[in-house]
């Protein structure tokens, strides 16, 4: 796969207030898929929160930020201990796509094999502006990096809040062009 050969770990815009980034990740599919939608494994790099696996069921997404690594780093200003999201499924097809709403906008994970490693697309689209693009657009890349630490089995190292305010920092400067 030539793209995953010049996969870049930033996201970038591919619309104005749409973001998509990639990861390759160690496979097989089906484990991948498991951290996308079993509660107890998407807790451990991004949300809790139980899914009934159709299209159209509700959930509840709940962040504990906290959590995701020891220490946590410097929580910012503004955020809480926990934070939560009313969501539905909008699409789903089993180890290949699932999408949910997420406030007024929606996010898209794709699957795809490579080898022995699958690479993941999430699009980010319909953010409302720069403020929100720039957490969510960091808030992706820390997850994202946290997901493939726990997917290698490797033990987490960085502060997850510490490496989030950098990147914030990083990406207001790449997005600004």
């Amino acid at each position: 796969m030539t793209e995953a050969a010049t996969l870049s770990a930033y996201g970038e815009l591919i619309e104005p207030l749409t973001l998509k980034i990639q990861r390759l990740l160690p496979g097989p599919v089906d484990r991948v898929w498991a951290y996308l939608t079993q509660s107890e494994l998407r807790r451990q790099w991004l949300a809790a929160g139980q899914m009934e696996m159709k299209a159209g069921a509700p959930f509840e997404l709940v962040w504990r930020n906290d959590e995701l690594s020891d220490p946590p780093g410097r929580r910012p200003e503004g955020f809480g201990t926990e934070h939560r999201l009313e969501s539905r499924i909008l699409a789903l097809e089993p180890n290949r796509k699932l999408a949910i709403a997420w406030n007024q906008g929606e996010v898209s994970f794709e699957l795809e094999p490579a080898g022995d490693k699958v690479l993941l697309t999430i699009v980010h689209r319909r953010l409302p502006d720069r403020a929100q693009l720039l957490n969510v657009s960091a808030g992706w890349h820390a997850h994202l990096d946290v997901l493939v630490t726990k997917i290698s089995g490797k033990p987490q190292t960085a502060s997850f809040w510490d490496s989030w305010s950098k990147l914030k920092g990083e990406y207001e400067q790449r997005l600004s062009a």
